[in-house]
């Protein structure tokens, strides 16, 4: 069985103390390949500065969140369209708009996400498009507004880390974007619905993440003491999956596997 994480913070402090650790045991659980996700002025180089130490297995995304958004200069967007041009950097983001949190203020979120949307629609237009990373939390209109804005101009998209309803699931799928999921699944407090919602998901649009460290599966037994969340996680998420999609587990693994090696064009 192998798999491939799409979205997974290596950059995260977190991991300083042990990461050539936390990767082979990823390899050892079945991870094939990561994605690993650049969502800051500061992570966005380390990201592929990690892609480029592991060439093959890691690859990155340059890109910053909402989180972030009030760090987007003219200097930021120069710095994020030289790290695209890297043929290791495989996709745009993450970027997107985040109210749940609001840590930037709406208005500079929105010409954040903007300016990264308008990176991608360049790099499609000068024949090399890369994919959207996308991130969206309790802003549902004002992203479809903004992603609207450039219908039709850039690569494919997913949005990641999916935990949202199943009227913005299906807004995303009638736009032929792509759905990643996470451990959230696993949440009985706050994930069960995406219980009933995966089994809709067309194999080719979807996709598993672990978002480590962050968002552990609590289904894992046992739990880790540091409640880490690691890439070889990914296996029991992809179990949690198949059964709720009722597939057996290699038939989840292939095709999520093969969903991620299309959309962010990987090496078979």
């Amino acid at each position: 069985m192998q798999l491939i994480d799409i979205g997974a913070n290596l950059t995260h402090e977190s991991f300083d103390r042990d990461r050539d650790a936390v990767l082979q045991r990823a390899r050892q659980a079945g991870v094939a390949a990561m994605v690993v996700t650049g969502a800051s002025r500061e992570h966005s180089p380390l990201a592929l500065d990690l892609a480029r130490q592991y060439p093959g297995f890691l690859y990155a995304t340059a890109g910053v969140h909402p989180h972030h958004a009030v760090e987007y200069t003219e200097e930021c967007d120069a710095q994020m369209r030289a790290l695209l041009a890297d043929e290791q950097v495989v996709a745009v983001g993450e970027c997107g708009l985040d109210y749940f949190r609001d840590f930037s203020p709406r208005p500079a979120q929105r010409r954040a996400f903007e300016r990264q949307l308008r990176i991608a629609a360049d790099l499609a237009d000068a024949g090399n498009p890369k994919p959207l990373f996308l991130h969206q939390r309790d802003a549902h209109a004002d992203f479809l507004a903004v992603m609207k804005e450039f219908e039709g101009r850039t690569g494919a998209a997913v949005v990641h880390c999916f935990t949202g309803t199943r009227e913005e699931m299906f807004d995303y799928l009638d736009r032929d974007w792509y759905i990643g999921i996470t451990g959230w699944l696993c949440d009985e407090r706050r994930g069960a619905h995406l219980r009933e919602l995966v089994k809709h998901i067309p194999a080719e649009r979807l996709m598993i993440e672990t978002d480590a460290p962050y968002l552990l599966p609590r289904t894992l037994k046992p739990t880790p003491k540091d409640r880490r969340n690691e890439p070889m996680f990914l296996a029991h998420i992809v179990e949690e999956l198949a059964r709720d999609r009722g597939e057996d587990v290699d038939t989840s693994a292939a095709a999520t596997t093969a969903t991620a090696r299309a959309f962010f064009r990987l090496p078979g």
